[in-house]
């Protein structure tokens, strides 16, 4: 199951359209867009200035991609 605390950043669909980014465990979105790309814009950016995983999800509510921007728990070898 994927990590949804307070280290992550989720980009999320809205029930009443558009899209919002959310912090993981949060119940209001950080902002709400009308668009899924700029959600991801303005999510990547939250992300990497607070150092959390990142969480793009699916119209279904499936994460479809994510990026580590912080305390990776699993860095790559090499």
């Amino acid at each position: 199951m994927a990590k949804r605390g307070p280290d992550t950043h989720h980009v999320v669909p809205n029930r009443e359209g558009g899209w919002d980014v959310k912090r993981g465990g949060a119940s209001r979105a950080s902002s709400h867009h009308e668009t899924k790309q700029s959600a991801i814009d303005s999510g990547r950016d939250l992300s990497r200035r607070q150092g959390t995983e990142f969480r793009i999800h699916n119209k279904d509510g499936r994460i479809a991609s994510s990026d580590s921007h912080g305390r990776d728990p699993h860095p790559p070898k090499g």
